[in-house]
């Protein structure tokens, strides 16, 4: 069943500051606290990054888009230790009102089986990186 997980986060942060963030591809281990370590092989389009779990395992992603004029980016988890048969994570950054920018990522996810707690463990992650404090995260 697939199932889409939404996290929408307003940041007092300038838009440049957070797509520059997004489109650099590496780094996730700033903002993931479940994640150690983020390897990234290639460059722009095409180039995979393996993330290392803080509790075992390893999940791949390839990156499918970096489209700098719409700062929007996607990915497809080609790996991971999670029975999902399908992830596609997309993130937009657009600018907020008051001067900062507004970060929303959305993941469409299916897994066998697939539950209310698997989409849960998803929104908790996705909700956890969004919402650390994006100044020491940036």
């Amino acid at each position: 069943m697939l199932k889409t997980v939404t996290i929408s986060k307003t940041m007092s942060i300038p838009t440049e500051t957070v797509w520059s963030a997004i489109a650099g591809i590496g780094g996730l281990e700033r903002w993931f606290p479940v994640i150690s370590d983020c390897r990234v092989i290639g460059n722009g389009v095409g180039a995979t990054r393996i993330l290392t779990l803080v509790a075992g395992g390893e999940m791949t992603d390839r990156i499918e888009l970096i489209d700098d004029g719409n700062r929007r980016f996607q990915y497809n988890r080609i790996e991971s230790p999670f029975p999902v048969s399908h992830y596609l994570g997309t993130v937009t950054v657009g600018e907020a009102v008051d001067g900062g920018s507004m970060l929303e990522w959305v993941v469409d996810i299916e897994a066998e089986a697939i539950s209310d707690g698997v989409a849960g463990l998803e929104r908790d992650l996705l909700t956890s990186a969004v919402s650390r404090s994006a100044s020491e995260a940036l």
